[in-house]
C-alpha cells in the first residue's frame, strides 16, 4: 500500500449551475449534466475528470459518448455491481477484525481511464524499472558490485531483514529474481506520474484487478469496446507460460525421462489473510491449485504437494507469503505458513519461486533515492519514470539536508516490520504508519527529530504530492437537489510488470486503482478506501486473446485432472462430517421440540433414550439433568445450546457445527461455486437470526425454534443436493461423501443402540419417535401401516438397501466409495475390512431371535460404531496425515 497521506482540506468549489445549451446533442447534453454534477478536484490537486479549463477530458467525453442512458442510471449499475460482489462472495478482510464477518469487496461504477499515448509512457518507464530492479537483485546476490562501489550502502542492504544470507551466491532458475512486481503511482498536481512505493516479495492484487475488469466493463459493453480498452488475459497468460518454461528446467529424475510437465501451485498464507479471496480466485482463474505451507513437504531437496493421491511434485510456486515465513527452519521460527526445508530446495535450484526469495529489501522507501544513480551504472539509462524525492536518514549528508525540510515531508521507516522474531536485527527498531510532516505539531516535529537522531537508518525521508482526484458516484443525497452526484477522491494506481523469462517485461496493461475513503484522506483498503477498474486504451487492435483454451490436445487431458491436496481432500470429509451432523442434531432436536408439545404423556424410555441421545450428540452439556428428572431444565439447556456456536457450555450442539461447516467453506472457495459458499456461510447468521428475530442476546422459545429448524432444514436440504449434484466426482468429492457415510453410520447406529438400551421400541411412541429420526416414517407406514413390531422395523432401518437411511445401505454405499479412493498400497482392502464384508453382518433372523434377546442388536450397533470410529481415523492416516515412509507415496 502507499503511505497513508492525507491531503490538504480545502474548502470544496460549487457545482456548475449554468443551463445546457440549445440545440445541443444527447451525448453533449450528458457532457455538460456530468460536469454540473461533478465537483471539480481541490485546490492543488490534479482533476482527473476535467481539464485546465474545466471541460471533460477527451477519454471521459468519449465514455459519456457511449454511456447510453442518462446519468442517474450509474446508481442502477452500482447497486447491480454491489449485488454481483455479494452474490460472489468477493471479500477482503481486515486483519484487526480476524474472527468476524469479512468485508465486501468496495468497487466503484466509474472507472479510471489512461489515454493511449499517456499509458506508452508509464508501460516503458514501469519496464525499465522492473530490469533494473532484476539486475539490482542479481548484482546483490552475486558479485555486490553495487555495495563495493558504495552505489548502494551496504547497510541499508545488509542490514535489512530482508536480505537473505542464506541465499548468497544463489541464481535462481533463468536467472529471473522478479517474475511479477507491483509498482504505485500516483500523479501531481502537474500531471506527471510518480512512483510512491514498489512491491517485490509477493505483490498482491491481480485477482482483484480481473474480477474489477470483469464486473465493471459488463455495466458499459458499449463504451468498453467503442473506447478500445486494452484487455488483460495475455498477461496472466504470459505469467503462466514463463513459469512454466523456468519450471521445465526443475524437473529432474525419473520424471524428467518420462517427459513430464512442470506442476506449479500458488501458495497462499490461508484464509485468515486479508487478500485470501483474491488468491484463490486467481488460483481458479490461472488453473493453479492453491495450496498452503502445510500442503507441502520437502523430500531430498525436492519439492512435494500432499495430495490423497500420495506425494507429487512440485516445480514453481507462485507465491502470496512474504520471505520471512516461506522456511520456519532458516527463516521464522515461529512461522507456521511456510515449508520447512524450502531454502535448501531454493539453493539446489529444484524450484521457481515467484519471485525469488530475498526481494524484500528493496521494498524499503530507502533505495528510491539510490535508484537514478543504478539506473545509470547499470543500464545506462536515465530514469524514464521518476520517484519521490527520497533521503535516506542513515546517510549523514542527506539527514542533514533534509532535517530542517521536515514538517513539509513524509516520515517513512527504513525497515518495514523491522524488530519482528525471527529477523535478527542487531537493535530492536519498531515499525510505524508513514507520518505526515505538515500534520504535527512543533513539539511533535521535534520529537520525531530527536528521533530520527538516535537512530537514523531507521528512517527514510519522502517528498510529499498531493494525489491526484478521480471521479467517484454518489448515490442521491446531499448535493445537486438530491440526485446523484460525482465527488473527487484521491487515487493511486498499483500497475503490474510480469517477466517474460528472457529478460523482457510485459506491464499489464490496466492494474488497481485504489482512492481514499472521503475527499481528501489517506488511500487504505485496510481503512476503508475502494478501488476502480483502471481502463487503459490503445490506438492499435484490442488484444483478444482468452485464458480459455480453443483447443485440448488428447495428451493434455490427463495433466487437467488435478491432484486433491490433502489439506483440501481433508476439509472436504469434515465438511460431509458436519453436514451429517448438523441434519442429525437438526431432526434430534425437532423430535424433542414434538415431544414437549404433544398432549400424550411421555414414555420414561423414550424420555431416557432421547436424553441419552442428546448428551451423546451434543445437543446438551454434560451434568445436565434427563428429560424424565427435570424436563424444563434440559429444553432450557437444549435452546441455550442452539445458539452457542462456541459451544461454552461444553454442548457442540447445531450453532458450533453450523460455524464449523463455515470454516470449512472459507478454506475450500477454490473447490467450490460461489452460490455454494455463501449458502453455507449463511446457515449459522439465519439459523441466529430466526431464532433470535427481536434480542440478538436473547433466548429462543420453542416456537421461534421449531420456526427456524424448518427454514434450516430447507437449507440443508440445499447444501446436500449442491453436494450430490454439483461437484466434480473426483477424489475430494468421494472424500465428502465417505465422511458423510462415516458420520451417517455411527450416528443411526447410535439412534438405534440408544433406543434399545433404554427399552424404548415397547410402544408405538418410542418406534415413531425412531422412525422420524431415521427420516423414514413416511416409507414405514406406506410398506408396513402401523404394524409396530421389531421385525418389520429392523427390515426397514437395519437390513434395507434401499433405504439411505438403513444401515446395509450406508454401508452398501460406503464400501462402494471407498473402493472408488486413490490406490494407496492396499489402503482399499484395508479399509473395506473394518466393515462387514456384506449386508451389515448379521441377518434379519439373528437380529429378531427372541432367545437372544436385544444382545445381537446392541453388538451389532456397538461393532458398528467402531468401525466408523476406527475407519475415520484410518482414513486420516491414509490421505491426510502421510506417516508412511515417502518412498511408497510418491505418485507416478
Amino acid at each position: 500500500m502507499p503511505p497513508s497521506v492525507t491531503t490538504s482540506l480545502t474548502t470544496s468549489l460549487p457545482l456548475f449551475d449554468d443551463a445546457t445549451p440549445a440545440g445541443a446533442s444527447p451525448g453533449e447534453a450528458l457532457a455538460h449534466e456530468l460536469l454540473q454534477r461533478a465537483r471539480p478536484a481541490e485546490a492543488g490537486h490534479y482533476d482527473e475528470l476535467r481539464d485546465a479549463e474545466g471541460a471533460l477530458r477527451p477519454a471521459w467525453r468519449g465514455f459519456v459518448d457511449h454511456l447510453g442512458a442518462p446519468l442517474d442510471d450509474l446508481q442502477r449499475r452500482q447497486a447491480l455491481m454491489a449485488r454481483q460482489i455479494r452474490e460472489d462472495g468477493i471479500t477482503y478482510n481486515v486483519y484487526n477484525a480476524q474472527g468476524g464477518p469479512s468485508r465486501p469487496w468496495s468497487l466503484e461504477v466509474l472507472p479510471l481511464i489512461v489515454e493511449a499515448d499517456e499509458w506508452r509512457s508509464l508501460e516503458q518507464g514501469v519496464a525499465q524499472r522492473a530490469r533494473l530492479l532484476n539486475t539490482v537483485l542479481a548484482d546483490t546476490y552475486g558479485e555486490q558490485r553495487l555495495l563495493k562501489e558504495a552505489l548502494l550502502p551496504s547497510a541499508l542492504v545488509l542490514g535489512h531483514p530482508g536480505y537473505l544470507r542464506g541465499l548468497q551466491g544463489v541464481t535462481p532458475p533463468g536467472g529471473i529474481h522478479l517474475h511479477v512486481l507491483a509498482f504505485d503511482l500516483v500523479r501531481g498536481p502537474d500531471g506527471a506520474w510518480w512512483v510512491v512505493s514498489h512491491r517485490t516479495q509477493a505483490p498482491s492484487g491481480l485477482g482483484y484487478v480481473m474480477q474489477n475488469r470483469l464486473i465493471v466493463s459488463r455495466q458499459f459493453p458499449e463504451a468498453y469496446r467503442a473506447m478500445n480498452v486494452q484487455h488483460l488475459a495475455s498477461g496472466y497468460r504470459r505469467l503462466i507460460d514463463t513459469l512454466s518454461e523456468l519450471a521445465a528446467g526443475c524437473v529432474g529424475g525419473a520424471e524428467g525421462a518420462q517427459g513430464a510437465a512442470p506442476s506449479l501451485a500458488l501458495l497462499t498464507p490461508g484464509p485468515f489473510n486479508e487478500t485470501y479471496f483474491e488468491q484463490a480466485y486467481l488460483a481458479r482463474y490461472l488453473g493453479l491449485p492453491l495450496v498452503e505451507g502445510g500442503d507441502l513437504v520437502v523430500r531430498d531437496e525436492r519439492l512435494f504437494m500432499k495430495t490423497v493421491q500420495g506425494l507429487a511434485p512440485l516445480h514453481g510456486l507462485l507465491r502470496r507469503l512474504d520471505d520471512d515465513f516461506c522456511d520456519p527452519l532458516e527463516l521464522r521460527s515461529d512461522s507456521h505458513l511456510g515449508v520447512p526445508g524450502l531454502m535448501q530446495v531454493v539453493r539446489a535450484g529444484h524450484v521457481v519461486l515467484a519471485n525469488a526469495l530475498g526481494t524484500g529489501f528493496l521494498e524499503s522507501p530507502a533505495v528510491h533515492g539510490f535508484l537514478p544513480a543504478l539506473s545509470r551504472k547499470l543500464l545506462g539509462e536515465e530514469l524514464a519514470l521518476p520517484s519521490l524525492p527520497t533521503w535516506w536518514c542513515g546517510e549523514a549528508s542527506a539527514w542533514a539536508d533534509i532535517r530542517p525540510e521536515l514538517a513539509h515531508q513524509v516520515i517513512r521507516p527504513s525497515h518495514p516490520h523491522a524488530g519482528t522474531p525471527g529477523f535478527g536485527s542487531p537493535r530492536l527498531r519498531q515499525s510505524f504508519e508513514a507520518v505526515l510532516g505538515q500534520t504535527l505539531t512543533a513539539p511533535a516535529l521535534q520529537a520525531w527529530r530527536e528521533r530520527i537522531d538516535h537512530d537514523p537508518g531507521a528512517y527514510t525521508v519522502q517528498d510529499f504530492v498531493p494525489y491526484a482526484q478521480a471521479p467517484v458516484w454518489q448515490g442521491g443525497g446531499a448535493g445537486a437537489g438530491g440526485a446523484g452526484h460525482v465527488n473527487p477522491r484521491g487515487a493511486s494506481l498499483r500497475v503490474y510488470a510480469l517477466s517474460d523469462g528472457r529478460g523482457g517485461w510485459q506491464v499489464l496493461p490496466g492494474g488497481m486503482t485504489r482512492i481514499a475513503t472521503r475527499d481528501a484522506g489517506p488511500v487504505s483498503m485496510q481503512l476503508g478506501g475502494s478501488s476502480l477498474d483502471t481502463w487503459v486504451l490503445t490506438d492499435e487492435p484490442v488484444d483478444t486473446f482468452s485464458m480459455l483454451p480453443t483447443s485440448v490436445r488428447l495428451d493434455e487431458l490427463a495433466q487437467r485432472q488435478r491432484p486433491v491436496a490433502s489439506r483440501i481432500g481433508e476439509n472436504l470429509f469434515w465438511m460431509g462430517r458436519y453436514t451429517e451432523r448438523a441434519e442429525q442434531q437438526l431432526r434430534l432436536v425437532q423430535n424433542l421440540i414434538g415431544l414437549a408439545s404433544t398432549e400424550d404423556e411421555p414414555d420414561d424410555a423414550v424420555l431416557q433414550a432421547l436424553s441419552a441421545l442428546s448428551l451423546r450428540c451434543g445437543l446438551v452439556p454434560q451434568g445436565t439433568p434427563s428429560l424424565a428428572q427435570a424436563p424444563r431444565v434440559f429444553e432450557r439447556a437444549a435452546l441455550d445450546a442452539l445458539i452457542d456456536p462456541q459451544a461454552r457450555q461444553g454442548a457442540l450442539s447445531l450453532a458450533h457445527n453450523l460455524d464449523a461447516l463455515a470454516r470449512s467453506a472459507q478454506t475450500l472457495r477454490e473447490r467450490l461455486s460461489p452460490a455454494h459458499v455463501r449458502l453455507l456461510r449463511t446457515l449459522g447468521p439465519d439459523f441466529q437470526q430466526a431464532l433470535t428475530p427481536d434480542a440478538p442476546q436473547g433466548r429462543p422459545g420453542l416456537q421461534q425454534a421449531d420456526e427456524a429448524l424448518e427454514h434450516l432444514a430447507m437449507q440443508l436440504s440445499a447444501v446436500t443436493g449442491a453436494q450430490t449434484d454439483r461437484m466434480t466426482r473426483d477424489a475430494g468429492w468421494r472424500l465428502l461423501t465417505v465422511g458423510r457415510l462415516i458420520e451417517r453410520l455411527a450416528g443411526y447406529a447410535g439412534f438405534l443402540q440408544a433406543f434399545c438400551t433404554h427399552e424404548a421400541l415397547g410402544q408405538a411412541q418410542g418406534y415413531d419417535q425412531l422412525l422420524d429420526l431415521f427420516d423414514s416414517a413416511i416409507t414405514f407406514r406406506a410398506r408396513f401401516q402401523r404394524r409396530l413390531e421389531r421385525p418389520a422395523l429392523l427390515a426397514m432401518l437395519v437390513m434395507d438397501e434401499n433405504n439411505p437411511r438403513a444401515l446395509a445401505c450406508v454401508l452398501r454405499r460406503l464400501r462402494t466409495e471407498l473402493g472408488k479412493l486413490p490406490e494407496r498400497g492396499s489402503s482399499q482392502a484395508d479399509l473395506l475390512a473394518l466393515l462387514p464384508h456384506q449386508g451389515v453382518g448379521s441377518t434379519l433372523d439373528e437380529l429378531c431371535d427372541p432367545a437372544l434377546g436385544p444382545e445381537r442388536l446392541l453388538a451389532l450397533c456397538a461393532r458398528l460404531i467402531d468401525a466408523s470410529w476406527r475407519l475415520s481415523d484410518e482414513v486420516a492416516r491414509l490421505f491426510f496425515v502421510h506417516a508412511e515412509t515417502h518412498d511408497a507415496m510418491v505418485s507416478a
